[in-house]
């Protein structure tokens, strides 16, 4: 069975081969061929890679990065697409690693286009992206410094993603959550409650990777 991270990778893919290398994203100033040379180097490039995360080796990020985009865009999606000869490749791996990254920046492409619309994902995927919220948003919202709780609506699942008293409540589908707490908060729909400072703090918190 595929798995949620390979299907979003796939999906991803063929919207970018859709859509063409300036069309505009999510992230940023970026367009479709910054981000699938972003991804690129995330995943293929040892010298690259550690600049994305670590501000002092952004410099090797950015000339990795300059090399990468000189290729063509159809190519590039093309090596996108088939994960060869990289940690990405393994399937256990790519399920745990790329499951959040690719459904996000999945995300940033499609709701950066004109008249998109919410997709309508199984109870599968829905899953899947709940478990992205119950073990990776603890860390998500630590920029917040509130109490938060977040609530899968279809569910009625619960979890604590920061303890204390009178939290912040997020409530909304688990594909909402994921993209609330990776930072796109302008594109979701999401409903909010608990103490107005709280909620407040949460929303306006720079929060993502």
């Amino acid at each position: 069975m595929t798995s949620f991270a390979r299907r979003e990778r796939l999906q991803l893919c063929d919207l970018l081969d859709e859509v063409g290398e300036a069309a505009p994203t999510l992230c940023g100033g970026w367009t479709t061929k910054d981000l699938v040379v972003h991804l690129l180097v995330r995943e293929r490039s040892l010298l690259g890679s550690p600049g994305i995360l670590v501000r002092q080796l952004q410099p090797l990020t950015d000339m990795v990065s300059g090399r990468v985009a000189r290729a063509d865009y159809a190519l590039l999606v093309d090596q996108l697409r088939k994960p060869l000869l990289s940690w990405a490749a393994i399937p256990a791996v790519d399920a745990v690693a790329n499951a959040a990254e690719f459904f996000v920046h999945h995300e940033d492409v499609r709701r950066a286009q004109p008249e998109w619309a919410p997709r309508i994902l199984d109870a599968d995927d829905q899953r899947a992206l709940w478990r992205i919220v119950s073990h990776g948003g603890k860390a998500l919202v630590r920029p917040a410094r509130v109490p938060v709780v977040a609530v899968d609506s279809l569910s009625g699942r619960r979890t604590t993603l920061r303890p204390g008293a009178d939290p912040a409540v997020v409530s909304g589908p688990p594909a909402e959550l994921v993209l609330f707490l990776y930072g796109r908060q302008r594109v979701v729909d999401l409903e909010f409650d608990g103490p107005e400072e709280h909620v407040t703090a949460l929303q306006s918190a720079s929060m993502g990777v």
